[in-house]
């Protein structure tokens, strides 16, 4: 970590910055999905029901919904919840997304029936539900192997595996209608007959798009579906999910985190993304999901000290925040994939930290999701440090993180200081003659000032 000086004495002139916020230099793509009304102002939390609890059942889960309602979380992502595929099997459990059936529940989490009273209960809290769909691929004994013509086949005629890793799966083959037709009845059954709300869309981009379209507008026939797709380009957002995820955006950070990357590089991400991504689309901002968790470093290993820096960053920057399973308890390790790893859940030394960053981001409209959100802009900070405001019809939130392993004097300008709240590092002062925040922001801490 770079060292760097306590910095400026008074007030200095603040230039608001254009990088990060200022009007793309070409027309962005407008998408044409309509968005749930319940999602402007959502946050999403991944479910690793494997490893949530030592039964690892659905119904062990469900004792928390109640915790997570509390912690103000909106939706449930559920990582793939079907019977796991037995041949070609990676470790002793295998992989969530070698589906052996995509009509049957995994019994190792319980039964339907268990199943449908997780959904109902978290309806009954407010809360929405979507499950991981695996649309590119199954497992090597998935009961439709036997419609050959279904998959991709190599040159003897075999089934073959979309990419030479992923061993234990193999690839479908979208040039087959048939393959089309039962791909959407099953993601059409569970909407159906389990009443869930969406789907998490595994690879997204490895699947035709005009499928992901076709398969929008006909589960919307059923109930307004919410779509999330693994996937980090701007072209599956114009026709056919609501959101996607912010990929780049989590690279850079950890990048930013290692002393690789700076902040000046967060801006020009910013600034190519207001030219390529749908303004009314969502992003799916975070720190980790079960990939970055299983396979590149727990956020103890990636983010060091600054990992609440980064997670009021990627809570309040833009777009909707994710929190994965055990981040509200400090999760410090890397949860095998393959394997029962039960999350050691601890004293939940983040929940009220989640918490806050959650009541913000649903009750104040500068932080929404996509257009419903405010702009941001970009305030002139120290090094190692970075300052934005956003707003939105009234609604305003400043935002300072300092990265650094040295306190720095930051001042950002704000609004009448009759009314908003402090979090984070609450000791500022406002100027009242020129409608200043002054505060000293002390190493690898963070600030937010919000409207009430």
């Amino acid at each position: 970590m770079m060292l760097f000086k306590r910095n400026w004495v008074g007030i200095l002139a603040l230039i608001l910055l254009a990088t990060g916020c200022s009007k793309p230099t070409q027309e962005p793509p407008v998408s044409k999905v309509d968005h749930p009304d319940w999602s402007k102002n959502a946050s999403i939390y991944e479910v690793n029901i494997r490893q949530y609890t030592p039964e690892g059942t659905f119904n062990a889960f469900r004792e928390d919904l109640p915790r997570l309602q509390a912690l103000g979380v909106d939706i449930l992502w559920l990582m793939p919840i079907h019977p796991i595929g037995e041949e070609n099997r990676k470790g002793s459990m295998g992989s969530y997304y070698a589906v052996k059936d995509f009509k049957a529940v995994n019994p190792e989490f319980g039964t339907e029936e268990d199943f449908q009273a997780l959904v109902d209960e978290a309806h009954d809290l407010g809360m929405k539900v979507i499950i991981d769909w695996v649309a590119n691929h199954s497992a090597w004994d998935n009961v439709w192997t036997v419609n050959k013509d279904w998959y991709t086949l190599d040159d003897e005629g075999n089934f073959m595996p979309p990419v030479e890793d992923w061993s234990d799966v193999i690839d479908f083959n979208y040039d087959n209608e048939e393959l089309r037709a039962a791909m959407l009845d099953a993601m059409q059954y569970w909407v159906r007959e389990f009443n869930i709300d969406g789907y998490r869309c595994d690879v997204a981009g490895m699947v035709p798009t005009d499928f992901w379209v076709n398969t929008h507008k006909e589960l919307d026939k059923i109930k307004d579906v919410f779509m999330l797709a693994e996937d980090g380009e701007a072209e599956l957002l114009v026709e056919a999910f609501d959101m996607n995820y912010a990929w780049e955006y989590a690279h850079v950070i950890r990048e930013i985190a290692s002393g690789e990357q700076n902040f000046d590089d967060l801006d020009d991400l910013f600034a190519r993304d207001a030219e390529r991504f749908p303004p009314n689309g969502y992003r799916m901002y975070f720190t980790t999901n079960h990939d970055e968790n299983s396979w590149n470093g727990s956020d103890t290993e990636l983010y060091g000290p600054n990992f609440e820096n980064f997670a009021v960053l990627s809570a309040t920057v833009a777009g909707m925040p994710l929190i994965y399973t055990g981040q509200e308890s400090g999760l410090d390790k890397r949860l095998a994939f393959f394997e029962k790893d039960t999350v050691e859940w601890k004293n939940y030394a983040y929940e009220d930290f989640y918490r806050m960053l959650l009541s913000i981001q649903e009750s104040n409209k500068a932080l929404w999701n996509g257009e419903f959100g405010g702009e941001r802009t970009r305030i002139e900070s120290p090094e190692g440090t970075y300052a934005y405001s956003r707003k939105k019809d009234g609604n305003e939130v400043i935002v300072a993180i300092n990265i650094t392993d040295q306190p720095v004097e930051i001042s950002v300008p704000t609004w009448n200081s009759s009314t908003y709240s402090k979090y984070g590092v609450t000791e500022g002062t406002f100027s009242s003659n020129n409608r200043m925040y002054n505060l000293e922001l002390p190493a690898h801490r963070w600030f937010i000032l919000a409207t009430d």
